[in-house]
């Protein structure tokens, strides 16, 4: 299994072309880009890991942590793999880490992609963070699991894949990291704020924010891509808070275009 500074890691595309991260969400794991990983392995290196703490990577953790530590682990990552530069597609906690990483260190940074992100904390956000950490405090991790797919998938996607997510299930209850690590790692990105400090990203990026994310409203990205220098912005009409899965081949095609260059910047 590979692994690099405590980090599972996995690689895919030509070895010599352009690396690109991806960074996950709160759950951490490599295999949310799936959906994503085969379009973008024709044009780049790709490289997906599991945050510490989750899935396959190490799963100690001090005892507070932050979104800057997400950004060093980061930097490890790429300093073990011998990377000097990259792009880094990040979703929800791992676009925040991307905009940690741009503002640590700017000269490592390429393009940077924020997938329903934000800039500073949300009181919606906030709140359905404390109900979901209220079902894993008082119902356990299955009932939190259950939960998730209110918060990450449109309701006509959930009611079409009801048996998939329930498969599913099983196994995000074997790589359950514990009640204590998500504890952490929601507490981290709820301290996250750069409001005052975006003006200081250097990196072109593009916000995408989806207009009906349930989890991370969408004027969280509008502010967001107001305050960089070199921001674009996308607002698909579908998808929710995970629009690259459930809408992964329109996410795909405006993602590569944006990327390489081929949409106007």
């Amino acid at each position: 299994m590979p692994e690099a500074a405590g980090l599972y890691y996995e690689e895919h595309g030509a070895p010599h072309a352009p690396p690109v991260i991806l960074s996950a969400g709160l759950g951490g794991s490599a295999s949310y880009w799936a959906s994503n990983i085969p379009a973008l392995a024709e044009h780049f290196r790709v490289i997906a890991y599991d945050h510490r703490g989750t899935g396959r990577s190490e799963r100690a953790l001090p005892a507070r942590i932050s979104v800057d530590d997400f950004a060093d682990d980061i930097l490890m990552l790429m300093d073990a793999l011998g990377v000097d530069r990259t792009h880094l597609i990040g979703h929800a906690a791992g676009g925040v880490a991307g905009l940690a990483l741009a503002l640590k260190a700017p000269e490592r940074l390429d393009r940077l992609v924020v997938v329903n992100g934000w800039a500073s904390p949300d009181p919606h956000f906030l709140r359905c963070f404390e109900i979901r950490l209220a079902l894993l405090r008082l119902a356990g991790p299955k009932a939190y699991l259950r939960a998730q797919p209110v918060f990450l998938y449109p309701p006509n996607w959930v009611s079409g894949h009801g048996d998939d997510l329930d498969a599913e299930l099983t196994h995000q209850l074997e790589r359950f990291p514990g009640a204590d690590t998500m504890e952490k790692r929601i507490k981290a990105l709820a301290a996250f704020d750069i409001a005052h400090r975006l003006g200081e990203i250097t990196a072109r990026t593009l916000v995408i924010a989806s207009r009906d994310d349930m989890l991370v409203p969408p004027i969280a990205g509008q502010l967001l891509a107001a305050g960089i220098p070199k921001a674009g912005f996308g607002r698909p009409e579908y998808g929710g808070h995970a629009v690259n899965v459930t809408d992964a081949d329109n996410f795909n095609g405006f993602l590569v275009d944006w990327m390489t260059g081929v949409m106007p910047q």
